[in-house]
């Protein structure tokens, strides 16, 4: 049986409702969840951009159940990796072992604000690389002195220690990042639901292993409501993971989208109330081959309808599948 996921999605709603949602999505019965680690919004009218960790820790406290996750965090250039293994074994103990960390080669949405430019996709991948391999060791408990090619590490060790670390996963786009997942994750990330990700995946060391995927939903009982909120905040959603990556502000988003149409955006994300065409849509996740999918319900003030429609219409219909 699929895992139906709830998204914090933090480009859309401030860190207190947040918190709220999640605690109702725990009550709704969603079998896990997942945070987005943004500085910006993708588009101005998302409105929204809190720090995700300190959401987490939150989140950590006020739920007892729900598995939480990010998806996905980047461990490159906004934090050192350092940073992140240590972020992310205090919040694996305040949930006490319901944490996975999430891990991604970024967007130079969030990434440029520290300056310092963007590098190659190439050049992105093999900072991920190093950067998880110094989480995995502070991870196991070692004090860690480190100089690589793009990372300097100096007697760092954590020492609030889990047990279990938290699970990695991976974000995957292409081969090569199939490859590093494949060698190095615990699970493995995508946002489309492409089988040809989740084979590369399978042939470098992932069968076996969690895949998650994610799917932006528009529900309002008035279908052309939820429509317009689906063109007018998630419009970028179609352009593609080398565009999505690559764009710096809101602005860019909001320039490259222009072209979009609403009938573009109703061919991918499922709008309105019936629970049939956001079933469908989900299946096309599991006849890919994802084990967990999480859906992202847009509009940060909808989350209350929408939750509550979910736990007695939607996620009853989702965990026949």
């Amino acid at each position: 049986m699929v895992q139906i996921g709830y998204t914090m999605m933090t480009e859309q709603a401030g860190p207190r409702a947040l918190v709220e949602h999640i605690v109702q999505a725990e009550r709704a019965g969603f079998d896990f969840s997942v945070t987005s680690d943004h500085y910006f919004p993708w588009l101005a009218s998302q409105g929204h951009a809190p720090n995700a960790w300190a959401v987490l820790g939150a989140a950590a406290q006020a739920t007892s159940r729900i598995p939480l996750m990010t998806y996905v965090t980047c461990p490159t250039t906004r934090y050192h990796p350092a940073v992140v293994a240590q972020q992310a074994a205090t919040v694996q103990l305040l949930s006490e072992g319901r944490f996975r960390l999430g891990l991604g080669s970024g967007e130079n949405l969030n990434e440029h604000v520290v300056g310092g430019g963007w590098p190659s996709a190439d050049v992105r991948l093999e900072k991920l690389e190093e950067a998880v391999g110094i989480i995995r060791a502070l991870f196991e408990g070692r004090t860690l002195t480190h100089h690589g090619p793009h990372y300097d590490v100096e007697h760092a060790r954590l020492w609030d220690l889990p047990d279990p670390a938290p699970p990695i996963g991976i974000a995957v786009s292409g081969e090569r990042s199939c490859r590093l997942a494949g060698h190095l994750a615990d699970l493995v990330i995508a946002t489309e639901p492409e089988r040809r990700l989740l084979e590369s995946f399978d042939r470098h060391g992932g069968a076996g292993k969690p895949r998650v995927g994610q799917l932006p939903v528009s529900y309002d009982p008035d279908r052309d409501a939820a429509l317009e909120r689906a063109h007018d905040q998630f419009r970028w959603a179609g352009l593609g993971w080398p565009v999505n990556s690559e764009l710096p502000h809101d602005g860019s988003f909001a320039s490259a989208t222009r072209s979009v149409s609403k009938d573009d955006v109703a061919d991918t994300i499922p709008c309105g109330a019936k629970v049939e065409d956001f079933v469908e849509a989900v299946r096309a996740y599991t006849d890919a081959g994802f084990t967990e999918v999480a859906l992202v319900q847009i509009g940060g003030d909808q989350q209350a309808a929408y939750l509550t429609w979910a736990e007695k219409e939607l996620l009853p219909a989702l965990h026949e599948l």
